[in-house]
């Protein structure tokens, strides 16, 4: 898994590629712990993503909900189907703001 972040004022784009699992979901949610703190908008485009594993959807559902605690906002895009299909199995479509 790689991450690459962008700044724009107070909107941050993290672009996520590989796979998050329990190998590497520690540095993912530090990553996306620091961009719910610095910004006011994060768009987290999963492009290059090609697996998430349930630790990861943790971190997703810690970040919406921090991020409706900071009273800010967070979108997903980009998801690809394989990834999509994870998170329509496991409910995270109603939970998460996926464009």
């Amino acid at each position: 898994m790689e991450t690459r972040r962008t700044e724009d004022g107070t909107k941050i784009i993290l672009n996520v590629t590989g796979e998050i699992d329990g190998t590497n979901v520690g540095d993912f949610e530090s990553e996306i712990k620091r961009a719910v703190e610095d910004s006011e908008q994060l768009i987290v485009d999963l492009d290059g993503l090609e697996y998430v594993s349930s630790a990861g959807l943790r971190v997703f559902l810690m970040a919406q909900k921090q991020v409706k605690q900071n009273g800010h906002d967070m979108v997903i895009t980009n998801v690809c189907d394989d990834v999509m299909d994870i998170f329509k199995v496991t409910g995270f479509v109603k939970l998460l703001n996926i464009e």
